[in-house]
């Protein structure tokens, strides 16, 4: 199979013959019909994901067909639409018999720990734990398109910052995942502020859902959010993992707020100095992590597709072939692009 072989960091991915892989009894191999290129994916390109080992395949959020099936596998057949959460449990430990597959401490992540998707086949292990059957109402590209932004962003929103009808929420970074949690928090009647220093991102965000806007570059954006929502946001959802933007989310929050980190912090930006006495201990705020999503909460986001309240399809701002990876991993080390961009031709 062709796939996009990282054979050193922050370099050009050539497209290269690999072998097939092989398919586990458990598990299945996938055709891959488009897979998104996100920002997990251009911290694994810059050599900063200690998971990653050379050589390697990137991509983690695909869709595709079912090209074979381990002999173990009983919910899926050759020919099934797939997509897959890019955290996958072993199943069988008590978090995942808990419903918490991503805190798995037996996880395999897709395109990290193992070769993921900018290829022309990928496999999932365990698929009767973590394989997703894909409405027929949901084409790949738009399922690529919701990857891991916005299943990451609706547990976020939903299920970690548990954000209410009415409460304010903010948004820091306006990339894929930051217009997805824009989207449920507007779907699940949320006011919502977007926060971003990129004018064509927050144009998306106001096309996507906010109520407002607020660009960083021009002061103070903590004391900016508190101002149009009346004392503070309910839930701010960090997307980027900078040290500054974490900062700012906190500050955007009302006493007894809820920030809810969805950036991955790397380098330097993975130890931020945290303004403990002043923010956290003085109003009460609550921080959450979160990191992906489990197979079973696809069916709750899949309803809301189906019942018009959310469209992953408006997401995607551009397709590339597999040869122009590098190029759109390449554009994201300036936090300058804005929506998704899918890999819908995998054989060039």
């Amino acid at each position: 199979m062709k796939a996009a072989l990282m054979t050193e960091y922050d370099a050009e991915l050539p497209l290269e013959t690999v072998p097939d892989p092989t398919c586990p009894r458990d598990g299945v191999v996938v055709a891959v019909r488009a897979c998104g290129v996100c920002r997990s994916d251009h911290h694994a390109w810059k050599g900063a994901d200690p998971d990653v080992a050379l050589p390697h395949v990137m991509g983690h959020e695909f869709a595709g067909d079912v090209l074979e099936v381990g002999s173990d596998v009983r919910a899926f057949d050759v020919g099934d639409r797939v997509t897959a959460p890019f955290i996958l449990g072993c199943g069988t430990c008590p978090d995942c018999r808990g419903g918490e597959p991503t805190i798995c401490n037996h996880q395999e992540v897709i395109g990290f720990t193992g070769w993921g998707a900018f290829a022309e086949r990928v496999v999932i292990r365990n698929a009767d734990f973590n394989l997703v059957h894909l409405p027929e109402n949901v084409g790949y590209t738009a399922a690529a398109g919701m990857g891991c932004r916005v299943t990451t962003a609706f547990r976020a929103v939903v299920d970690r910052g548990r954000l209410q009808p009415g409460e304010w929420l903010a948004v820091h970074g306006c990339g894929g995942v930051g217009l997805s949690a824009i989207m449920i928090g507007a779907a699940l009647g949320a006011p919502v502020v977007a926060v971003d220093i990129n004018p064509d991102a927050l144009e998306m965000a106001r096309n996507f859902g906010a109520t407002a806007t607020v660009n960083a570059s021009d002061g103070d954006t903590g004391a900016a959010v508190r101002e149009i929502t009346g004392g503070g946001a309910h839930v701010s959802i960090e997307g980027l993992g900078i040290t500054p933007t974490f900062e700012t989310s906190l500050r955007s929050l009302r006493k007894m707020g809820r920030h809810v980190q969805i950036g991955m912090p790397v380098g330097a930006h993975a130890t931020p100095p945290l303004p403990l006495l002043e923010l956290v201990y003085a109003r009460q705020l609550t921080l959450h992590g979160t990191r992906g999503i489990g197979a079973t909460r696809f069916a709750a986001l899949f309803e809301m597709i189906a019942a018009g309240r959310l469209d992953p399809s408006r997401l995607v701002t551009r397709t590339i072939p597999l040869s122009g990876a590098a190029a759109a991993l390449r554009e994201m080390d300036s936090f300058q692009t804005s929506g998704v961009t899918v890999i819908d031709r995998l054989d060039c």
